[in-house]
């Protein structure tokens, strides 16, 4: 088992979740967090701290969404850049917490790496 992040996290992206993470698994995308499945220790901490009720249990989620998720978390986690710390969420994320579809609308996007 492991945990995903889901949904209702993008154009949200609260990281009270990252900062009780034992093991740092969260990777970020520009209006997504993710957790890295190979990363995870099934630990379930990040799951109450999620005040947008993102994180499941991948055994929590039907398929075909558990397939979906576990594989949007991964490839976030392939390109992402590991987040440790606590960040304000994004500015508009009150607009955006429970509008369903999320990822249909929006998307994943990469966070912008200046060079």
């Amino acid at each position: 088992m492991t945990y995903l992040v889901t949904d209702n996290c993008i154009k949200c992206k609260h990281t009270t979740c990252v900062a009780v993470c034992p093991v740092d698994c969260f990777y970020e995308a520009d209006n997504f967090l993710a957790i890295n499945p190979d990363e995870c220790i099934d630990c379930g901490v990040c799951e109450p701290e999620c005040p947008a009720n993102a994180i499941f249990a991948d055994s929590a989620l039907s398929e075909p969404e558990r397939t979906k998720w576990d594989k949007i978390n991964r490839e976030v986690s392939s390109y992402g850049p590991n987040i440790v710390d606590e960040k304000e969420p994004l500015s508009d994320h009150a607009e955006h917490d429970g509008v369903p579809n999320k990822y249909e609308k929006y998307g994943i996007i990469p966070v912008k790496v200046i060079e």
